[in-house]
């Protein structure tokens, strides 16, 4: 759905969930902008038994001017309702009659949604899809400092702090944005009310350690999530702790907040393993969290087993598990068995590549955004970006490209769902990296040594032996034929289009 699609409609209502939060708030205030400035007139309110009483959100809606009401006996009918933060007909949004609905939102979808709708459920905020769909109409924000700060912060609390963005397009958004650095400041310690200062005090009291494994686990009271990233990050400072999980329960929901110090853990990694198809999360590798929604796992229950001790036995099993499965392993200081190997050849297929020095100069340090995440890399003049089916980026030498790839001489053209940019790490200054990308085939000489994964593996490349890339059973890791130490992994999905065994 493009927001273009809305103005047809002269009687329009936004409405958040009820009890909104910083997230609701801001993207109920960014749809209310757009009207206005396509001379359209809009409503913006929320609904249910309370009205808002935390301190952050009152700051909020006072200096950053949120056009937000409270309206718990809304009766009129609009000709258009445009739901922000949440889907029609779930249980956190009083229902509301209209003409017509609308859906803007970032939540898993838990039912049937309207024709008008624009649900990603891979994005950290909902205030991230209407700023990304307030850019796609040509409309700057600019010079708009309280509706980006107010942003801003509906990111901020939705991610934990940002400690759960995993998104580019995020990130993005947090690239660009003028925000007033102390109305944030201000916020921010805005946070906490007394309650939740008594939750967090118990809850950390209260923690299980595993010395074997080096992690804790704490379970809070029913909060604000930001408060579980409060107490994830203070018992990250103890010594013996490598990984952390803080979680609550409740009726509606799990939120969890997770937590590593140690390069062998990733935290997004960790989290998402923890909700998987049970709910949804990421973040990056130190910092995560994620949702389970109470209702999937009736799947799971044992007996007459009630919310919250199901939910227990599954995050606490699927922790165990999780530890139980990977395999790790060091490309620099590993040699794959032979025995288990198999020959294939690269089969041609026309790929992206871009120098970097056509981008930035030798010695920069830059950092490479893609929907995998970013890569921190310093250019080189012998070093190029390979750039895959996927849009995955990776580097690659000259010697090494010129061996296994031929040039085209054309642009490469290829649509993803997130194009990969650059950014000086130092500056900030960003390219487009498909703006520079030309296309190689391969030379048909190229061959790599393979085998499929039976069990799960965590892969430090001798590129990078911060971040590893995980292989799933199924996949395929390889070596290059003439470079026994120049491991990685190639995803099942991608294998059979790529190589063809000799």
């Amino acid at each position: 759905m493009k927001l273009r699609e809305l103005l047809s409609y002269q009687d329009i209502v936004i409405q958040c969930h009820d009890n909104p939060d910083a997230d609701a708030l801001a993207s109920g205030y960014a749809l209310w902008w757009y009207f206005r400035q396509m001379g359209k007139t809009a409503r913006f309110i929320y609904r249910g038994r309370k009205e808002a009483q935390k301190g952050n959100l009152l700051l909020m809606i006072r200096e950053l001017d949120v056009p937000v009401s409270y309206e718990p006996d809304f009766m009129y009918v609009p000709e258009l309702l445009v739901m922000v933060d949440c889907q029609y007909g779930q249980k956190n949004a009083t229902l509301t009659e209209a003409e017509t609905v609308a859906v803007i939102d970032h939540h898993q979808v838990t039912g049937e949604l309207p024709e008008l709708s624009e649900v990603r459920s891979n994005i950290g905020s909902c205030a991230t899809i209407l700023w990304d769909m307030i850019r796609e109409e040509g409309l700057s924000l600019t010079e708009e400092k309280k509706l980006s700060t107010a942003l801003y912060y509906g990111l901020f609390m939705d991610t934990n702090r940002l400690s759960e963005v995993s998104h580019p397009l995020d990130r993005d958004m947090l690239d660009t944005l003028q925000i007033s650095k102390s109305v944030i400041t201000e916020l921010r310690n805005s946070n906490i009310s007394l309650e939740e200062l008594s939750i967090t005090g118990q809850t950390i009291t209260q923690y299980e350690y595993h010395p074997d494994r080096r992690y804790v686990v704490l379970r809070a009271e029913p909060c604000d999530p930001g408060i579980l990233g409060v107490i994830s990050d203070f018992v990250m400072e103890t010594e013996g702790i490598d990984v952390s999980l803080a979680y609550y329960i409740s009726p509606f929901e799990v939120k969890l907040s997770v937590r590593s110090c140690v390069k062998e853990v990733h935290a997004d990694e960790l989290a998402a393993f923890l909700t998987d198809g049970i709910g949804g999360g990421g973040g990056h590798m130190l910092k995560a969290g994620g949702t389970v929604r109470p209702d999937l796992l009736d799947q799971y229950a044992m007996g007459d087993e009630d919310t919250y001790t199901l939910a227990d036995r599954i995050l606490m099993e699927r922790l165990e598990e999780y530890y139980e499965q990977y395999q790790v392993l060091y490309a620099k200081d590993t040699l794959l068995e032979p025995e288990y190997l198999e020959l294939y050849e690269k089969q041609p297929q026309e790929l992206g590549c871009a120098k970097l020095t056509e981008l930035f100069p030798v010695g920069t340090r830059v950092e490479i955004r893609t929907l995998e995440g970013d890569v921190e890399v310093t250019v080189r003049d012998d070093i190029y970006l390979m750039i895959g089916l996927e849009g995955e980026v990776y580097p690659i030498t000259k010697e090494k490209l010129e061996r296994s790839y031929r040039r085209t001489g054309e642009p490469y053209s290829r649509s993803f769902d997130y194009d990969p940019t650059i950014k000086n790490s130092a500056t900030g200054e960003r390219m487009e990296i498909m703006e520079h990308a030309m296309g190689v085939i391969s030379s048909g000489g190229s061959r790599i040594k393979a085998m499929r994964l039976k069990r799960h593996v965590k892969l430090f490349t001798a590129w990078d032996e911060e971040k590893y890339y995980s292989g799933n059973p199924g996949d395929y890791i390889a070596c290059r034929e003439d470079d026994p130490h120049d491991i990685y992994i190639i995803r099942s999905r991608l294998f059979p289009s790529l190589y063809k065994k000799v």
